[in-house]
């Protein structure tokens, strides 16, 4: 088992910043990939960046060049900064982790954190 918190949401103006952070416990080193999704009211969850035990990072177009997602191994720890807020950015962020155990693939997910951006 995997557990995940994650911190960081808050409201935040237009154009400003914002880094969330996601603490990872339990069996970790079953953790392949680590990953933040949102979900704005009304709407589907969807993935914003991911980051792949490789170090390969991946990221959703509507964040590209806005987004950067780390990792700190030795406080197993994944960050989220995000720049440039725009308020269709507002929604709860997630994060999310998958990883393989005796033959069947995992997947976690944390309680959410809220991001408002304000007009």
């Amino acid at each position: 088992q995997v557990q995940l918190v994650e911190f960081g949401g808050g409201l935040v103006q237009a154009g400003g910043s914002l880094r969330l952070s996601c603490a990872a416990s339990g069996s970790i080193w079953t953790i392949d990939l680590v990953g933040w999704y949102r979900q704005a009211p009304g709407l589907q969850r969807e993935l914003v960046a991911r980051i792949l035990k490789t170090g390969t990072t991946d990221y959703a177009d509507f964040v590209k060049g806005r987004a950067t997602i780390s990792r700190d191994n030795g406080k197993n720890e994944v960050y989220l900064q995000m720049n440039s807020l725009k308020p269709e950015d507002t929604a709860v962020y997630y994060c999310h982790a998958a990883g393989w155990g005796t033959g069947v693939r995992y997947e976690y997910w944390g309680q959410g954190t809220q991001v408002t951006v304000s007009s």
